[in-house]
Order: structure tokens, then sequence, then C-alpha cells
């Protein structure tokens, strides 16, 4: 397994609204989705690629850990296979994995020893330049 590139950051808000406008109005990022479902509220932020930066409300709202990072995802390919690798490598170091399928990538997540969140994945389609919204897709993922 190999890294290629940083993929996106998502970060817990207190306030998804005033977040989502702080991003968007004063920084200039450019909305290409969102997600309410299963108890997540969240917005999605590109900058050229599928995307690249996120918000999550936290359910927390107002304990110290409300706000602040929730993972960094990386790339490690653009196959199932680069995605099976990356499992293989993750078993070997006794870690634990969620696989979830996003439509337009296909991802491992796992926490790194202090307990930061980290994804690993792999794209899959291009879907999400006609129908960005397709980012805020996830299912479970058999691997």
């Amino acid at each position: 397994m190999e890294i290629q590139s940083l993929g996106h950051v998502v970060i817990r808000v207190k306030d998804l609204q005033k977040a989502e406008t702080f991003y968007k109005d004063v920084l200039g990022l450019h909305v290409c989705a969102h997600y309410r479902e299963d108890g997540m509220n969240m917005a999605f932020f590109s900058l050229g690629n599928h995307h690249d930066f996120a918000i999550s409300e936290s359910k927390e709202l107002g304990s110290e850990s409300s706000s602040g990072l929730d993972h960094v995802a990386f790339k490690i390919g653009n196959s199932f296979d680069d995605l099976l690798e990356a499992k293989e490598t993750m078993e070997k170091h006794g870690l634990e994995m969620l696989a979830v399928d996003h439509n337009v990538t296909q991802s491992i997540y796992i926490s790194d020893p202090d307990g930061n969140g980290i994804e690993l994945y792999v794209d899959v389609s291009n879907s999400w330049q006609e129908h960005p919204e397709l980012v805020a897709s996830a299912q479970p993922l058999e691997l």
C-alpha cells in the first residue's frame, strides 16, 4: 500500500449552518453536497475534486469534543485491489476497520494510536462530475 495524496479533511463543528456559511461566504468554498441521514448532518465542499473538505455537525454541542478533527483521508489508488491490499496491511497491524462504499470512492476507516480518524480510499467513479451530490452517499462495503 502506498499513500498517493491527501484526499480530504473532515472537521466537527457545533453549528453546521453557521460553519457552512463561513466556509462558503467568507472563504469562498463551493458546496457540492449535503448528507443528512442516520443522525449525521454534513456539508461537503469541492475545490475541483469530488470533495476536498467537509464539515460534520457534532451532537455533543457545547462540550470540548464537539469541534475539531473528525478524520483525514488519504488516497491510496484507483482500484478495489488497492483497497484489498490496504485491508491486508491493516489486518497485519491488528487494526479495526470499517469499510464503506461512498459511490465515488470506496474506503477503509481506521484510527491512529491516539484515536484520530484516518480514511484510506480509492477513487472508483467519476459520477460526481455530473452528480456532485453523490459524494454524500454511504453504504456498507464487503471486503
